[in-house]
């Protein structure tokens, strides 16, 4: 989706709507700074600026949940940023290959997230990969003027920074295991879901070097088949998480009610670009979907049926599935161990009809 005027809003719209914290280090939140020190205890002092762009702090403003922090379905109690989570993928990069261009290729990889995260790739029908908001990473990183002006300073070019899939540290295909792969895995069991804490983060993550994997490309992976395991059985829990009824439900609502509102003229597509997700509730408030909202902002649980249900909204589809099937010693877990296979089996297995 190429937005013409999303670049003639952007100054005007964005900086003077949003409150922009100019220096984000200076008030992280303690816990996911401890989280950062694990992942690189030397934070790299020239990746600060870039963090301090604009166009990279508007990311503060959006959860990693895909706006299920705001509904009592989940109970997330932990505030887990898109800058927070590009930040951690940065510092995964840097602390394996201390490369700068795979480095800002992690960083840049989510800059064109809009509000209420992978909400929006529902909205564009696109729930089985969650891809289709990426096309604007090269368009987004162009048209600041900071990064851009960065980039010059350290003799960078555009496409050696705008996609991070062209690094298979930074990205690879499912189910090998990258750094994007891994921080949303690690911060995802250690803030939003409550399955690990910062000492088992950081025995998984101090198990993890590059290795070879069957096509001969380098990949992250573990060195310890008992440790390899642990993250296999925290990864399959997440895998669930992340497309369970209440997940599915919860992102096609909020899906479907941005569509509306396009629809109606309410709200358009830049402004998923430029109002905060707290600020999008509240229009979706102001503009007849109170009921709605406060029903789900409340609900515990969603009802399920073997049916189609009558009168009713209700959601059926699937959604992306995502699992790791790790390197041990360059060899698949799968292949060494009949207890990951069955922890893998099992997750793949789950009835999303």
């Amino acid at each position: 989706l190429i937005f013409f005027f999303l670049g003639l809003i952007y100054d005007i719209l964005y900086i003077e709507r949003l409150e922009v914290n100019m220096n984000y280090l200076d008030n992280i939140n303690k816990e996911t700074w401890e989280y950062f020190k694990v992942l690189e205890p030397d934070f790299p002092a020239w990746l600060i600026p870039y963090i301090n762009t604009p166009t990279m702090l508007k990311q503060q403003y959006i959860s990693t949940m895909c706006g299920k922090n705001y509904t009592k379905l989940f109970n997330v109690d932990y505030y887990y940023s898109s800058l927070d989570h590009s930040i951690a993928v940065a510092l995964i990069v840097w602390h394996f290959t201390h490369d700068k261009k795979q480095t800002l290729a992690g960083l840049f990889h989510d800059i064109a997230t809009p509000t209420f995260k992978h909400c929006v790739d529902f909205l564009n029908g696109d729930y089985m990969k969650q891809e289709s908001t990426e096309d604007l990473t090269s368009y987004m990183i162009s048209s600041s003027k900071e990064i851009m002006a960065l980039l010059n300073k350290d003799n960078i070019k555009l496409e050696e920074v705008n996609d991070y899939h062209i690094y298979p540290i930074a990205d690879n295909d499912t189910p090998k295991l990258s750094a994007d792969r891994l921080e949303y895995s690690l911060s995802n069991a250690l803030f939003n879901c409550h399955l690990a804490k910062l000492d088992t983060i950081r025995e998984i993550y101090n198990d993890i070097s590059i290795q070879t994997n069957e096509d001969g490309i380098a990949e992250l992976g573990f060195n310890n088949l008992d440790v390899g395991l642990k993250f296999v059985w925290l990864t399959s829990v997440l895998s669930v998480i992340y497309r369970d009824d209440k997940t599915r439900y919860s992102m096609q609502l909020i899906a479907d009610i941005l569509k509306d509102m396009g629809t109606l003229g309410i709200v358009t597509k830049e402004d998923l670009y430029t109002k905060r997700e707290d600020e999008m509730l509240e229009v979706m408030r102001l503009n007849g979907y109170k009921d709605v909202i406060d029903t789900w902002s409340n609900a515990c649980e969603v009802l399920t049926s073997s049916e189609e249900p009558k009168g009713v909204y209700y959601v059926c589809h699937g959604a992306k599935v995502r699992y790791i099937n790790p390197l041990v010693n360059n060899l698949r877990i799968t292949d060494k161990s009949r207890v990951a296979q069955e922890m893998v089996d099992k997750n793949l297995a789950y009835d999303m009809s």
